[in-house]
């Protein structure tokens, strides 16, 4: 429990010490969720990362000792700009980033040979190559780095590249070596969603068991501790909902993701499903706080929320997995039916309102895991 000490007219203020406990003990879990969700992203950007530098690489190579190159910056440059360190590497992406990095080098060249370089001139090299860039095709991929490197172009030397015709043979040989590369190694659309979502889900887990223990323990630091891990999750379910929306709206121009559309269609609605149970089971905490510490038995509730963490952790992992979470809609389902303020909290309202709080992020956990909105409703008892 929180040290405090009484005021002069019987308030009760916390010790300055539990104070400054209590902020460091937000630090570290803020720290501590920041430091997992970066080595996730380590994870899953770790082989497209190697793969796009050793194609810059090879790209180099390629234009400095088989073209004879002195300073082929383009050549890599093209290579990074279309693969990155992404797994979202779909082939018309790629080439769309490719023929605007040439796009924008051989009209910035064209141009800055014929009126040379200087503010307007930076002005007339962007409005073409991103007209000429349009008029190609309507990705906005196209027109963006076409207008970029057509910049460059104007404030780069020509004599630290090779010339104004080799700067458009290192982006044309950048942009081939991305193109083989993205052919040759196509990536699975649900790959990182699926991660994404083992992670983001969870937190939610790791959440629910903080919480538990802190309805067990009646202790408030342990109810913060949920709300603070609860916050900053926020970033995790956020770039998973946007890797699944992405990764959606991908499978309708891939021939590799349109055999995955319904899949990933599936995983988008699950990432919305598991932020919405996410906000919950924050006003939950929120709500805990005036009840942890008083005569109220928040045992059974615990139990429940225990329970509830369980199922949540096995979700995770069939989401991860890529696997039906038949298990995980079992343990929910009881879960469901065990959130009953009929019984649980029988003649106390406070633990009871805690209760139909629980009732709803079970339902949409539910719906993650695969039950019908409908079915998932019915599994909780009725009022």
């Amino acid at each position: 429990m929180t040290q405090a000490r009484e005021s002069a007219g019987g308030a009760t203020t916390p010790e300055p010490g539990a104070v400054e406990t209590a902020r460091k003990a937000f630090r570290r879990l803020v720290l501590r969720a920041r430091l997992r969700q970066g080595t996730s992203r380590v994870r899953v950007a770790f082989w497209p990362v190697i793969q796009a530098s050793l194609a810059a690489g090879v790209a180099y190579g390629i234009a400095h000792y088989l073209l004879g190159h002195p300073y082929p910056f383009f050549a890599p440059v093209s290579v990074w700009i279309c693969l990155g360190f992404s797994q979202d590497r779909q082939v018309r992406k790629v080439g769309e980033l490719a023929i605007g990095v040439a796009v924008g080098v051989g009209l910035g060249d064209l141009i800055v040979h014929f009126i040379g370089s200087g503010w307007w001139q930076v002005a007339v090299v962007l409005a073409t190559s991103a007209l000429v860039a349009r008029f190609i095709d309507r990705g906005a991929l196209l027109a963006t780095q076409a207008g970029v490197q057509a910049i460059v172009i104007v404030g780069l030397p020509a004599t630290q590249t090779g010339g104004p015709g080799g700067r458009l043979v290192d982006a044309l040989v950048g942009g081939a070596v991305a193109l083989l590369v993205a052919t040759l190694t196509p990536g699975d659309p649900r790959r990182r969603p699926r991660i994404l979502g083992d992670e983001a889900t969870t937190e939610l887990a790791e959440t629910l068991e903080l919480l538990a223990r802190g309805f067990r323990s009646g202790d408030i630091d342990d109810l913060d501790a949920a709300l603070v891990r609860g916050r900053a999750s926020e970033p995790a379910l956020e770039e998973w909902q946007a890797t699944a929306t992405s990764a959606q709206e991908l499978s309708r121009v891939s021939p590799v993701g349109r055999k995955h559309r319904s899949e990933l269609g599936d995983i988008e609605r699950k990432a919305v499903l598991v932020d919405r149970a996410m906000r919950s089971v924050r006003v939950l905490a929120r709500r805990a706080r005036p009840v942890a510490g008083t005569d109220h038995d928040l045992l059974p509730v615990a139990a429940i929320v225990d329970r509830f963490a369980a199922g949540t952790r096995v979700l995770a992992e069939a989401i991860g997995a890529g696997r039906d979470p038949s298990t995980a809609r079992e343990i929910l389902a009881d879960t469901a039916a065990a959130a009953d303020p009929r019984t649980v909290g029988a003649g106390d309202w406070q633990v009871q309102s805690l209760v139909m709080l629980l009732r709803s992020p079970i339902v949409d956990t539910l719906e993650a895991a695969g039950m019908s909105p409908e079915d998932a409703r019915a599994a909780l008892h009725e009022l």
